[in-house]
């Protein structure tokens, strides 16, 4: 299996781009809650860091994303920021804007200010800082695999809150996707206060009250 490598930061620092940050995201697809993003330093890399067996977050179990949030999170040669934008904000401006706006409130949470971005994805956002957009970036660049596990554990953490005040949707097993179990609910209750009303899914359940409690 192959794993992300710093091959793309490790060009960066070369050409003198010193602090290079890396963006994820998680929940562009689901029907409710926020979009989160995270942005991601990474200084000096050290055998054992990339000893770890970094993958994208997608690749590995929820029991082993929260144990590497954890060791992530507390490693001083790692800088990040946590960005998040809410349902509200993605009906009024779309998941894409959405997306890119969580992303630069992550960039804004890091403590320095970087000097280029690299975004897991096919999109730039609108920025003055110098970045590079690549597909499936997750996957091949180090810093963005662990974006996107920091995003997904923070996100899922969120979930699992909004699971406690609307238990009938079942937000700690599906997170908010659209899986059948989602679906079905959704139908049943109708959509609650969390929901994103433009997404068609949710869209075709209009008829019914959204719950606010």
């Amino acid at each position: 299996m192959k794993y992300p490598t710093l091959q793309e930061e490790k060009r960066l620092w070369k050409r003198g781009y010193k602090y290079v940050a890396c963006l994820d995201e998680a929940g562009r697809g689901p029907l409710a809650a926020p979009v989160v993003a995270a942005a991601v330093i990474f200084k000096n890399p050290k055998f054992q860091i990339q000893n770890l067996r970094i993958k994208d977050s997608k690749q590995l179990s929820a029991k082993r994303r929260e144990e590497l949030f954890k060791i992530l999170t507390k490693n001083p040669q790692i800088e990040w920021g946590i960005g998040r934008v809410s349902e509200k904000v993605i009906d009024k401006i779309n998941i894409l804007e959405a997306t890119k706006l969580a992303m630069k409130k992550a960039i804004q949470k890091l403590n320095k200010k970087p000097k280029f971005l690299i975004i897991d994805g096919n999109f730039k956002i609108n920025s003055s800082i110098s970045q590079k957009s690549i597909i499936k970036a997750d996957e091949k660049v180090f810093s963005c695999a662990i974006a996107s596990i920091l995003a997904k554990v923070y996100r899922d953490k969120i979930m699992r809150r909004y699971h406690q005040k609307y238990p009938q949707y079942g937000f700690d097993r599906h997170k908010g996707y659209p899986t059948k179990l989602h679906r079905k609910m959704l139908k049943k209750y109708g959509p609650c206060e969390i929901h994103r009303r433009t997404f068609k899914p949710v869209k075709a359940c209009k008829s019914k009250k959204f719950l606010l409690n």
